[in-house]
């Protein structure tokens, strides 16, 4: 692995010509039908279950499968050259409740994530402040319903180069205590141009979910 260069944060050499050609070939001819419905791009923070004093941001793009499942790509950032690192299913309580118990402590709620601030849509540059406020709320408002499964295969917060290991089961938090809130939140804030402070002020009225006490199992089980 040492004598292996590195790209893009990871292992390998950069594309050659050939690829490039390839890849844009491909793009012009081939039906990404899947990927399309892509309808929603999601930023947030992840904890892992087997160790919540590690944090990680993700980048979720999501898709509805149906009105009760949505299908999520995650990635380390933004950006083209992003790498994947894991997977979100989001399902709604009504699927949620018909899961077995050991099943359900798998998932977990959305209610903080949203009412914190700390969930956001990115704003895209085209769209005015004054309405992606107005669409983001409705999203969350959405959201806030939903139960999420969420595995990460590539640690890249220390350091592989490759994906490592088994999948790693993540959580969500579910108060600000449980990380650096303000600096870990603030930080990508300020790479999107977005304010934690405001979004919370706009999302007090969201009704919230009475979330089922089988979900956020790593929370419960610390305390």
């Amino acid at each position: 692995m040492d004598s292996i260069p590195v790209t893009n944060k990871a292992a390998g050499e950069p594309l050659t010509t050939k690829s490039k050609v390839l890849e844009t070939g491909a793009s012009a001819t081939q039906d990404f039908r899947p990927i399309s419905q892509i309808c929603a791009h999601l930023n947030a923070f992840h904890a892992y279950v087997d160790e919540p004093g590690r944090c990680v941001e993700a980048n979720h793009y999501c898709s509805h499968l149906n009105e009760d499942i949505r299908q999520c790509i995650l990635y380390d950032s933004p950006e083209p050259n992003a790498r994947l690192i894991g997977i979100e299913y989001m399902v709604s309580p009504r699927i949620y409740s018909t899961l077995p118990p050991e099943e359900r402590k798998l998932w977990h709620s959305h209610v903080f994530e949203v009412k914190s601030g700390m969930l956001i849509m990115p704003q895209p540059s085209v769209v005015p402040a004054s309405a992606w406020e107005v669409a983001e709320t409705k999203e969350m408002e959405d959201v806030i319903h939903i139960y999420g499964k969420v595995y990460h295969l590539w640690q890249t917060d220390r350091g592989d180069k490759v994906p490592m290991g088994e999948p790693k089961l993540m959580t969500s938090y579910t108060e600000s205590g449980q990380f650096e809130f303000e600096k870990m939140v603030g930080e990508r804030d300020e790479r999107f141009g977005s304010d934690w402070r405001r979004k919370k002020e706009l999302r007090e009225g969201i009704a919230e979910l009475d979330v089922h006490p089988d979900a956020d199992a790593t929370w419960k089980t610390k305390q």
